[in-house]
């Protein structure tokens, strides 16, 4: 079902400070930002070989990226894994009892078709699911 993790969610308060360390500190190759209205957030991407690093910066203090700094401050926020077809993946995993916040795929950064698995159901990590 997983196809290879497509990327990892960073979230951060300020993220053109963090651009600058993950490019000029570190030196990772910066792609560019994307703005995902639907889920209030700016996101850059770092490809690291075939897979990303993505930051995540909220535009709406009501956004879940904001209150996610607000109650673990910044850091880890998710991983993602990419498949082939998302509204399978998601029956199957439903089918086997896992708690899911989206039942159905949702618009994300670079195009994709996305959703959330709930961390009650994997450990305590937002594991989040991709099609591209």
């Amino acid at each position: 079902m997983f196809e290879k993790i497509d990327h990892i969610g960073i979230a951060v308060k300020d993220l053109e400070k963090a651009i600058s360390f993950y490019r000029d500190q570190i030196g990772l190759e910066f792609k560019g930002i994307e703005e995902v209205d639907e889920q209030k957030v700016k996101v850059a991407f770092f490809p690291v070989r075939e897979s990303n690093l993505e930051l995540l910066e909220s535009t709406d203090p009501s956004g879940p990226v904001s209150k996610f700094i607000e109650k673990k401050g910044e850091g880890f926020h998710h991983l993602s894994f990419r498949v082939s077809d998302l509204e399978a993946a998601l029956q199957q995993l439903k089918d086997q009892g896992v708690e899911l916040i989206d039942e159905k795929p949702r618009y994300g950064a670079g195009g994709a078709k996305v959703a959330f698995l709930h961390p009650r159901s994997t450990g305590g990590i937002l594991i989040e699911l991709c099609q591209h």
